[in-house]
């Protein structure tokens, strides 16, 4: 189906339509309709990606790369066409800077590896924040026992912002590179990733974005961001499972050795000596998903009909809503930063992830009973423990929501957490 760039794609009728690309959002669980608010752990998959998935497996199904018959060139084509409609979707200046990963944490892996390995030495330092998703703090811990590296991490104050100034205060002279989420998974703030990234240029060291909960949500432009590396998920943005992406600028891609070994990253092989294949293909060992990549790109061309600026203004007006709503219930502690005030206020956006407690109730009792009443939310630590033992809880509640969430799923869901509340 062929979506606008109009903000009429989620008027009532635009959403009802958007909606039947999504046959799963419209069966029941426990004989309630089906209100899906997890969208931050992954997202739901429209027709058009599964269709095109399918379609490939039946009619285009050959190894990609070399094959000089008719069916591997297609399937070549396809996944190189992916890789150009990613290039496009992140505004990257070349598809030599493209590398396919089986999603955010592999690339981070791949780059604490490679990065550790190649450009670093013991006593160099990696700054982190304090609200990183585990895959972009273990990754790191890995390389510090391997390597002797030191990790130091951002404050945040008690509304959930990074602490700019404690920030530029822990550079230092073995400071080697800077690895930050551009959108909190639990918090749902909205780093400023540009400032940080301007900080840590001024003292010659490179930043790589987690972009897992940005990359659905708003319109990414690298080149604009001047970040050097950028790291998101297929499954987070209607696409397959298993696939993902890791930016990296070219000139940081070719100081860094291949992650693996093995078939398609190499040139030529000997006993004696191995030679890489060219940018980005030296990242990418073995037969890749050329499915998944072709759906990826399916689920790219998906997003950009509706255009990347429509859907974060249509999700912030949800955003809104939800934490408009869920305020009126009573004993609630919604975590994160406030919404911009309708005076100017220029708080930090919440993006579309909506975290809160319930006094005197367990986050994993309301998510229990509120699965019960057909709503879908994720319980606990979110990957995110030392954020939890910032804030001094073992845990939250979160909604989150994505562009086929209506305002009618979040009242079910209010309505289903109010009645939940009562029975405590």
């Amino acid at each position: 189906m062929d979506f606008s760039h109009s903000p009429s794609s989620f008027s009532a009728s635009g959403l009802e339509a958007l909606r039947s690309q999504f046959p799963i959002l419209s069966r029941e669980v426990y004989g309630r309709p089906l209100v899906y608010l997890d969208n931050a752990a992954t997202t739901q998959k429209p027709l058009c990606v599964l269709d095109a998935m399918r379609d490939e497996y039946l009619n285009a199904n050959a190894n990609v790369h070399r094959g000089v018959h008719y069916l591997s060139q297609q399937a070549t084509e396809l996944h190189e066409g992916a890789r150009e409609r990613v290039r496009q979707f992140i505004n990257a200046r070349s598809v030599s800077e493209i590398v396919f990963t089986r999603g955010t944490t592999e690339a981070v892996n791949l780059l604490a590896d490679c990065f550790s390995h190649s450009l670093m030495a013991p006593g160099d330092e990696v700054i982190l924040t304090v609200m990183e998703h585990h895959s972009n703090i273990v990754p790191w811990q890995l390389a510090a026992q391997r390597r002797g590296i030191a990790l130091r991490v951002v404050p945040m104050a008690d509304d959930g912002t990074l602490d700019v100034d404690a920030y530029r205060r822990l550079f230092t002279p073995r400071t080697r590179l800077v690895s930050l989420c551009h959108v909190s998974n639990v918090l749902g703030v909205v780093n400023p990733v540009a400032a940080f990234i301007a900080i840590a240029h001024e003292q010659g060291v490179p930043v790589l974005l987690d972009g897992a909960q940005s990359a659905p949500h708003m319109p990414i432009d690298v080149q604009q961001l001047d970040c050097d590396f950028f790291a998101f998920s297929g499954h987070k943005m209607y696409g397959p499972t298993g696939i993902g992406v890791l930016y990296g600028k070219e000139v940081w891609l070719d100081r860094l050795p291949p992650y693996q070994g093995g078939g398609e990253m190499i040139a030529t092989v000997s006993f004696e000596q191995t030679t890489f294949q060219e940018l980005p293909y030296k990242f990418e060992a073995g037969t890749p998903d050329y499915v998944a990549t072709h759906g990826l790109a399916t689920a790219i061309d998906f997003l950009s009909a509706l255009g990347m600026d429509s859907i974060q203004a249509y999700e912030a007006q949800l955003t809104a809503y939800c934490m408009e709503q869920l305020a009126r219930v009573p004993g609630i502690s919604i975590y994160g930063p406030a919404l911009p005030t309708s005076n100017g206020d220029n708080a930090p956006r919440h993006d579309a992830v909506v975290s809160f407690n319930v006094n005197g109730i367990h986050h994993s009792d309301l998510g229990t009973l509120l699965d019960r009443l057909g709503i879908a939310v994720r319980t606990g630590h979110h990957c995110a423990q030392p954020l939890m033992q910032r804030m001094g809880i073992s845990g939250t509640v979160r909604a989150s929501l994505a562009l086929y969430n209506t305002t009618d799923d979040v009242d079910r869901f209010v309505s289903a957490l109010q009645r939940v509340v009562k029975m405590f």
